[in-house]
């Protein structure tokens, strides 16, 4: 039987993560029985772990270049290089590594790669500045999200003050920089506002609440009402939602953009409205294009969506979604157990981690 979020929380408390992870967490009990994880997909994760474990910096971080994205490119702004000369790293993608071993049953302590999640908080609480902000290197809001969401998920299973007290920091200010349109942006109080950007800011929100952590209802509400007046609703993207909710022309849409705001509106407690059914259907149409995109951050991030929007979706879209993703994945996995994306292979592998590992169901932000 699955549980609720809540209910696993709960369940890892109760247990205080003394026993082993098997007795732990009792929904991943039938693993070995979930049909979409086959022996490849068993494979394939623990080589994509082994991989990140590999490259972990001795501070408990990972690299990757930071940048933003600049039409289809990926403009660098601090190198790996640059990185080891400061003696920082990634906080987004340490955030995203942690969130993958997790997903896997690697727990602060427990299991193969459990030190490895524990040097990965001391990195990213020490990134916490005073205002909340949870930056290294340059790095902007998409990895202060990814950062809260890995506090927050290792909040919900330990409990730690420490954790607590930066965590409510940093939702403070992922909260105050909510812009009058409900959206975000890529820096703190920025007045224009993205998908992408608005996507793991709000599913940070969430992770958090799960925990108990002061999330206003109203900005939750003012999400919802930017996503939704950011869909399509008729002609041939019916269905999908654009890149950013402006009032005189229409932006961009694609199969990221719209598996994200789809994401946005689960996270944000909508799973069943007819958005997010013109969303779904909009995805399975644009499927087969993605497969272009394999070495693609459009890929990683598309995909890192798009599962947990099927997932939540259930049959028929599970059923024909995944086995899809999940083979093109496996296949596409180098030697070395990376995977290959034009950002870097740290952030490319964690999130193909994370996506694999998504039907063990683990993580509580990732549950139906």
């Amino acid at each position: 039987m699955k549980m609720q979020p809540l209910v696993l929380i709960a369940t890892l408390l109760v247990a205080g993560l003394s026993g082993p992870v098997s007795a732990q967490v009792r929904q991943s009990e039938d693993a070995d029985k979930l049909w979409e994880v086959t022996p490849a997909a068993r494979m394939s994760i623990q080589r994509g772990l082994a991989y990140l474990a590999a490259t972990q910096n001795s501070d408990g971080s990972w690299p990757c270049d930071i940048g933003f994205k600049l039409n289809e490119d990926y403009m660098v702004t601090s190198s790996v290089a640059d990185q080891q000369r400061t003696g920082g790293g990634h906080v987004g993608v340490t955030g995203l590594a942690g969130i993958a071993f997790i997903a896997g049953g690697h727990f602060p302590g427990r299991g193969q790669f459990g030190r490895h999640v524990e040097r990965a908080i001391d990195y990213v609480l020490s990134q916490v500045k005073e205002d909340g902000y949870i930056t290294d290197n340059g790095s902007r809001m998409y990895s202060h999200a990814f950062a809260t969401l890995f506090l927050a998920e290792v909040y919900g299973m330990t409990r730690r003050s420490d954790v607590r007290e930066k965590l409510q920091m940093s939702i403070d200010l992922v909260v105050r920089s909510q812009n009058k349109k409900g959206s975000w942006r890529y820096l703190p109080f920025a007045p224009d506002s993205d998908m992408s950007v608005t996507v793991c800011q709000v599913m940070a929100l969430r992770a958090a609440q799960n925990t108990g952590i002061r999330v206003p209802k109203s900005t939750i509400e003012s999400a919802i009402d930017y996503v939704k007046k950011s869909k399509i609703a008729s002609g041939n993207n019916k269905g999908g939602f654009t890149y950013q909710d402006r009032p005189t022309f229409q932006t961009r849409t694609s199969f990221a953009l719209t598996a994200a705001g789809i994401a946005t509106l689960n996270n944000a407690a909508v799973y069943t409205d007819q958005d997010i059914q013109d969303g779904l259907t909009y995805l399975e149409g644009k499927l087969p294009q993605m497969v272009h995109y394999s070495d693609h951050y459009f890929y990683f991030y598309g995909h890192y969506y798009a599962t947990q929007a099927m997932y939540i979706a259930g049959s028929p879209y599970w059923d024909r979604y995944y086995p899809v993703v999940r083979d093109q994945l496996i296949s596409y996995q180098k030697p070395d157990g990376s995977w290959d994306s034009n950002v870097d292979e740290t952030f490319s592998t964690a999130m193909a981690a994370i996506i694999l590992q998504i039907p063990l169901r683990f993580l509580p932000i990732f549950q139906r």
